[in-house]
C-alpha cells in the first residue's frame, strides 16, 4: 500500500464528515500492460474533484467525463477500461492494457465514515483488514486480515474482497547524501518516509515530504516505529546510529533492513553486534549486508537507487537470481 492511497482515503473521508458524496475507486485487475496495480485507489467528487491514480491520466479523464454525464450511480458496479480496440485507442492505454475497477458512488453516512477511519487506522497502524463490498447490494464490512494469499484483490461470487494494510514505511536511520537520495526516490514511489537523526550538525536539514525525528533511530524503532511494511536503511557509516538501530530492527516486524558498507566492514558489524548487541545468528541473517543491489554504483544517487530497488525487490517477493 502506497502513500498516495492513504491520501485517497484522507480526502475520501474529509468530503465524507463535510456531508459530500463521492466516487471511491479501486483497481481490480489489469490486463497487459498497465501503469498502477490491482488495490490501488482513486477518490472523485461530483464537481471534478480528485485524489489517487487509476492509470497515470487517460482513465482518470474517461472516468471523470462519466461523472459529468450523469453516469456511474450504482453503489458498486464493475467497470471495464481499454477492453475494445477503438476504447484502447482512444485511452491511449500502454501496449492494448484492459484496467478492470470497482466503482463505488457513496454518500455520507455515518457506516461509511466509520468505514473510512478504519482503513485510516489500517493504513496508519500495524494490522491488516479485507474489505468486503458486495456488488449486488452495495454493502460493506471489514474484517480482519488472516494473512491467506497473496493476491491483494478477489472476487468472489458477488462479493469484492480487497487487502488494505500499512503504508510502505521507509525509515532512514540517520542522514546522509545518501539517505538524502533514498528519500527522494522513496517518496516518488509513494512510501511514507521518516527520517530519524538527533546530530546537531544535520539539524538544519528539512527535507520535503519527509517526517524529521530529531532522535536516535534506534529510539524511534524501539517505541513502535515499525511494521511489517517498513524498511530500515542505516546509511551513516557512524555505528552510534546504524549498529544500535539495527539491533532494535530485528526485533520488529520489518521487511528489510539493511546497512551500508563494504563486504569487509558489513562483517565487522556482524562480528560486533553478535558480541556487543547480542543478536544471534538468525537475526543478524535478517540484515542486509551490503545493503542493495550490486549496480556497481559510487554516487550517493547510485547507491541510493540500488537501495531503493533492493527494498522494493524484498516487498515484491523477488529473489536476486529472478531479477
Amino acid at each position: 500500500m502506497r502513500h498516495l492511497d492513504l491520501q485517497v482515503v484522507s480526502q475520501a473521508l474529509e468530503w465524507a464528515r463535510a456531508g459530500r458524496a463521492l466516487w471511491f475507486c479501486t483497481v481490480l485487475s489489469t490486463y497487459g500492460s498497465a501503469p498502477r496495480a490491482p488495490g490501488a485507489m482513486l477518490v472523485a467528487s461530483g464537481a471534478g474533484e480528485h485524489v489517487g491514480s487509476l492509470s497515470g491520466g487517460c482513465v482518470e479523464e474517461e472516468f471523470l467525463a462519466s461523472l459529468a454525464r450523469g453516469e456511474l450511480r450504482e453503489s458498486a458496479q464493475i467497470v471495464r477500461y481499454g477492453d475494445s480496440a477503438e476504447e484502447s485507442r482512444r485511452l491511449r492505454l500502454p501496449c492494448g492494457g484492459v484496467l478492470v475497477v470497482l466503482v463505488e458512488h457513496r454518500a455520507p453516512s455515518g457506516h461509511w465514515i466509520e468505514h473510512l477511519e478504519s482503513l485510516q487506522v489500517a493504513l496508519l497502524g500495524q494490522h491488516r483488514l479485507v474489505r468486503h463490498v458486495d456488488l449486488t447490494s452495495g454493502a460493506l464490512r471489514l474484517d480482519p486480515d488472516a494473512g491467506q494469499g497473496s493476491e491483494r484483490v478477489q472476487i468472489v461470487d458477488e462479493t469484492v474482497r480487497i487487502h488494505v494494510g500499512p503504508v510502505l514505511r521507509l525509515i532512514l536511520a540517520g542522514l546522509s547524501p545518501v539517505a538524502e537520495a533514498c528519500a527522494a526516490f522513496a517518496r516518488a514511489i509513494g512510501c511514507e518516509v521518516i527520517a530519524c537523526d538527533p546530530r546537531e550538525e544535520v539539524e538544519h536539514i528539512v527535507l520535503d515530504g519527509v517526517q524529521m525525528q530529531r532522535v536516535l533511530p534506534s529510539l524511534f524503532i524501539g517505541a513502535g516505529g515499525c511494521h511489517a511494511a517498513t524498511a530500515v536503511v542505516a546509511l551513516t557509516h557512524d555505528p552510534r546510529i546504524d549498529d544500535l538501530a539495527l539491533m532494535e530492527a530485528v526485533h520488529t516486524p520489518a521487511f528489510y533492513i539493511g546497512a551500508m558498507g563494504s563486504q569487509a566492514t558489513s562483517a565487522k558489524r556482524a562480528e560486533r553486534l553478535k558480541r556487543v548487541g547480542g543478536l544471534s545468528n538468525e537475526q543478524i541473517a535478517r540484515l542486509h549486508m551490503p545493503i542493495g543491489l550490486d549496480l556497481g554504483s559510487k554516487a550517493p544517487a547510485e547507491i541510493a537507487l540500488a537501495v531503493m530497488a533492493d527494498v522494493l525487490r524484498v516487498y515484491h517477493g523477488r529473489a536476486r537470481h529472478a531479477l
